[in-house]
């Protein structure tokens, strides 16, 4: 969640209003502390080390998925790592019977946008800014 809440002050959010969509992630993925139910969240692991984490699961339509989050740290970066675990999350989010798989993506991280779009993904939707 801390990372979520950087990457949307790097986007163009205030302190306080990146603060405050994370308190609301937070309320309706974890409420107790622990992910709700039917969502899977995976460690990456790579030679024995924490590479990352994946987080995936349904939207408010059970055929539609997300994928809520991903993040491989940087000393794994540009090993196909990110790529393996966008194809495992593909194949969860099949086996529990989903149709599709979505996810947001800022536009300012340009290696996870090439992948996306080398895995076949279209972009559904834009927001745009300009900062004044």
């Amino acid at each position: 969640m801390s990372a979520y809440e950087q990457a949307r002050i790097a986007a163009g959010d205030t302190p306080e209003a990146a603060a405050i969509a994370r308190h609301a992630s937070e309320e309706q993925f974890f409420p107790d502390g622990t992910l709700i139910d039917g969502h899977f969240l995976f460690t990456i692991v790579a030679d024995g080390d924490d590479a990352g984490w994946l987080w995936i699961g349904p939207s408010s339509d059970a055929s539609s998925w997300w994928v809520w989050d991903i993040r491989v740290h940087e000393a794994f970066r540009r090993r196909g790592i990110g790529r393996a675990a966008m194809l495992l999350a593909e194949d969860v989010a099949r086996s529990q019977g989903a149709t599709s798989v979505r996810l947001n993506v800022f536009a300012d991280n340009e290696g996870a946008i090439r992948l996306y779009d080398e895995l076949g993904y279209e972009t559904a939707s834009m927001h745009k800014q300009k900062r004044l």
